[in-house]
């Protein structure tokens, strides 16, 4: 973790210690708080996410732009201040330069957060559900994916989100590389639904074999992401055809509305939360914890090895 930092990063007291220290951290996104979520659930969700990371013995470090800096390790005034932020950017990886150089504030999705977690050297990161390959739209292709080839983190997630064509997802990540292990499952989670029609590259049903598979994966040379995907908790997971239901009503909704681009993926959400009378809501936000308990507990496994390993 000795990498040079760019001025414009801003490390909380506590990131730059773990670092120095090498104890666990796991980065958490911000779009989620900025696009994601309505308030006032979308703050309540990114404290409560810090807090179940704080509670398996690792360091929580959100990320997110705030006038032109890129905060690691944001304080509860910045998400505060972020989630209430008026005209607030989604920073994806093209986004940083023009949104560093105009001072301007913004969430960080999934792409954006791996590449500001890798410049400082980060390990582990916790989301909801990847972006990729869109319905009805090959060519509508999340940054997302490129990022995770090129990333050496691990990704804790619950698949990719379920709006998105799933099988096509998958081949891409085939394609580029990322591993796609399943946290206790066989099947590719549908971020809704625990279980899809699509396999993972390998079942793990514990942390260690985790970290045994991502230590390997980068000894060999490789800088791909580790794509660590865990199924919703049961209680909250949703039937994969009474959801698909929904999110077929709400892309022709998109369509009829004209939504495209970075607005497609907010809308989506949005409209399936309305059309499930906020179940979907409910099984988002609890996804979301169990993530972050999960990566947490990854981070721990992997900070005791590298105490005595630098990987």
């Amino acid at each position: 973790m000795n990498k040079v930092i760019p001025d414009f990063y801003s490390l909380s007291p506590e990131v730059i210690q773990a670092r120095r220290l090498n104890t666990p951290i796991v980065a958490l996104e911000t779009t989620v708080i900025t696009h994601g979520l309505p308030y006032p659930e979308n703050i309540k969700l990114a404290l409560d996410m810090e807090q179940m990371v704080w509670s398996e013995g690792a360091l929580p470090a959100t990320i997110g732009l705030l006038r032109g800096k890129v905060i690691i390790g944001m304080k509860e005034n910045q998400i505060r201040e972020l989630a209430n932020e008026k005209d607030v950017r989604k920073i994806s990886s093209r986004d940083f330069g023009t949104a560093l150089a105009t001072g301007a504030s913004g969430g960080t999705t999934v792409a954006g957060t791996l590449v500001a977690a890798h410049q400082v050297g980060l390990k582990v990161f916790a989301t909801g559900g990847i972006g990729g390959v869109h319905r009805n739209a090959p060519f509508d292709i999340s940054a997302d994916i490129p990022e995770l080839s090129r990333r050496p983190l691990m990704v804790v997630c619950s698949g990719a989100k379920s709006i998105l064509d799933l099988s096509a997802t998958t081949e891409s990540l085939e394609t580029i590389g990322v591993p796609v292990l399943g946290f206790q499952t066989d099947t590719f989670p549908a971020f809704f639904s625990r279980e899809s029609e699509y396999q993972v590259s390998q079942r793990v049903d514990s942390i260690k074999g985790i970290v045994d598979i991502a230590q390997i994966h980068w000894q060999m040379g490789l800088s791909s992401a580790i794509l660590v995907t865990v199924p919703p908790p049961e209680a909250f997971s949703m039937p994969f055809n009474e959801i698909n239901f929904k999110i077929e009503q709400a892309l022709q909704d998109a369509k009829a509305e004209g939504i495209r681009g970075q607005a497609v993926t907010p809308f989506l959400l949005s409209r399936v939360s309305e059309l499930t009378e906020k179940s979907s809501l409910t099984t988002n936000l609890s996804l979301l914890l169990n993530n972050a308990k999960i990566a947490a507990q990854v981070a721990v496994e992997l900070s005791s090895r590298q105490k005595s390993y630098n990987i």
